[in-house]
């Protein structure tokens, strides 16, 4: 059988070679052989001697506690900052508001004057609530003659309306605010159909 110039002769010692043409004997199965500072592919690192292992087990329990104690303390201080920014964002919610319940008592405190003064000031409050709505990411829509659409409307009722193309917005009963998954509420809406 020829031999390539990079194979050796012989086999390594320990190791069983191929089965001779002449025996017909199988061949002993192959087995790595191996040492005890070797490691296995179950084995994190170097081999422990049989009389190693208590401490070893010690050590690897102590590293374990010491995770799961990290991981405690993560979550009590991630529930510690979230409650923090929920209280912030409260805050920050509430004190823009503040200037529209101060105009709302500016109003009731005029009362008393003339009634177009006082339905002028109410209009004012309300577009700047609305304005801060608008602020805090909640869009108002009140828009009337637009196509029905059941992500931004609720539709209550329909009516007929000729001159009115089906499916349209024809009166809002009530504005819906906020897009997309940011919504606080759809539109609450009446829509012309066809006879």
């Amino acid at each position: 059988m020829p031999r390539y110039p990079h194979e050796p002769e012989t086999a390594p010692e320990g190791a069983a070679g191929p089965p001779r043409e002449d025996s017909h004997e199988p061949a002993p199965p192959l087995r790595p052989q191996t040492t005890n500072d070797e490691t296995g592919p179950d084995v994190v690192g170097p081999a422990i001697a049989e009389d190693e292992y208590p401490a070893a087990m010690k050590e690897l329990e102590d590293r374990w506690r010491r995770a799961l104690a990290d991981l405690d303390n993560l979550r009590k201080r991630h529930a510690k900052e979230l409650e923090r920014e929920r209280t912030v964002e409260r805050s920050r919610t509430a004190a823009a508001f503040l200037p529209v319940l101060d105009n709302l008592e500016l109003a009731l405190s005029h009362a008393d004057a003339d009634s177009d003064a006082v339905v002028e000031g109410i209009r004012t409050v309300r577009d700047q609530a609305v304005n801060v709505l608008e602020l805090l990411g909640y869009p108002r829509h009140a828009e009337t003659g637009v196509a029905f659409d059941p992500a931004r409307h609720q539709a209550v009722s329909v009516v007929h309306d000729p001159d009115v193309e089906p499916g349209t917005v024809v009166q809002v009963l009530r504005p819906g605010y906020g897009d997309g998954d940011r919504q606080l509420r759809p539109a609450t809406v009446t829509v012309a159909k066809r006879e």
